[in-house]
């Protein structure tokens, strides 16, 4: 059975809330007391309809950044001696890769995507990742966060091999997973890594949700530098396909820096400032900025509103990373529309 999980505040503390609220407002039984406050509080989130693309050739890598933005994989849920657990298979694939109007690479993948999968859990979650190994390299998966040593993902899975991993969601926060097999550079390079989100079991206020991981591509494989960096598998991709949210309505962006061989990356937003939640691991912001800089593995949560419609790049401001395709934009829509 799949699930999924929604943000909203569960039904009787929303409830109780409601009764006390109008209690001490004195509209005990107002109908539109009653509406005006249940809206306030269940805040519903509108996803803004996704435009239509062209037949260009980034249909070709058979993998889509806008799905990746909001996509989140839930796993099935089986039982283990009376138990429930939270199931995902992952497999890791060659898939070849059109980076731009010239440069085709061989991606190692999970799932045939770069980044893999944004798997998602609430804490004290039972999780179990079924691996499958369809490449000729050794890979596996390391996941952050706390697990024992077993599960740690360091052992190499070999071709056409499969192992399990499981373990309990905690702590509750920003996290990431991806091969450890030497090289790792290499690795995590090529594409071999995703995002682990827990959620808390106190859920956060509704918004738009949202995954940009920044990664960095060494066409020539010298083990030096990058030669073309993106947001979600694609340079220049919401550059050219900007995101469509909605004005006035809240932001909630899981950001996760994956780039190899480059010093620490900052990430900006244009015309607007948002709030951090340093490696998720907080229920109340600790800054309000309109840049922040990240290491590799370094992840937030970044919370905003636009309000004003237009379009409003974001980027790193290391601007030799943002001109060879670490580069966005937000399209903001009236609500009206």
């Amino acid at each position: 059975m799949s699930q999924r999980f929604t943000n909203n505040f569960p039904v009787c503390s929303r409830r109780r809330l409601l009764q006390l609220s109008l209690a001490g407002l004195g509209i005990t039984g107002s109908v539109a007391g009653l509406q005006t406050l249940r809206s306030q509080i269940n805040s519903p989130v509108r996803i803004p309809p996704i435009p239509e693309k062209d037949n260009s050739w980034e249909n070709y890598p058979g993998f889509d950044p806008m799905n990746i933005l909001r996509d989140f994989d839930y796993g099935t849920i089986s039982h283990k001696n009376g138990r429930p657990v939270r199931e995902f298979q992952i497999t890791a694939n060659v898939t070849k890769t059109q980076l731009n109007e010239h440069v085709f690479f061989n991606t190692w993948s999970f799932n045939h995507q770069v980044p893999g999968p944004t798997l998602r859990a609430v804490e004290g979650d039972r999780i179990r990742v079924i691996f499958h190994n369809q490449d000729t390299n050794s890979h596996s998966i390391h996941f952050h966060g706390i697990h024992p040593g077993e599960m740690d993902g360091i052992i190499p899975i070999g071709k056409n091999k499969k192992t399990i991993y499981e373990f309990d969601a905690k702590p509750y926060g920003l996290h990431l997973y991806h091969c450890h097999i030497s090289p790792v550079d290499r690795h995590i390079g090529k594409g071999l890594y995703g995002m682990f989100i827990v959620d808390p079991p106190r859920k956060r206020p509704s918004a738009d949700e949202m995954v940009l991981i920044i990664g960095g591509y060494d066409t020539n494989q010298d083990s030096k530098s990058n030669e073309l960096y993106a947001f979600n598998g694609l340079p220049n991709y919401y550059k050219k396909h900007p995101i469509p949210i909605y004005q006035n309505q809240l932001v909630r962006l899981y950001i996760l820096n994956m780039i190899e061989y480059d010093a620490p990356v900052s990430f900006h937003i244009h015309g607007n400032m948002f709030k951090v939640y340093p490696t998720g691991r907080t229920m109340k912001p600790t800054l309000e900025t309109d840049i922040i800089t990240m290491g590799t593995a370094e992840r937030h949560i970044l919370e905003f509103k636009y309000p004003y419609p237009g379009e409003y790049m974001f980027h790193p401001h290391q601007d030799v990373i943002a001109e060879k395709g670490c580069m966005g934009k937000f399209s903001v829509i009236p609500r009206s529309k």
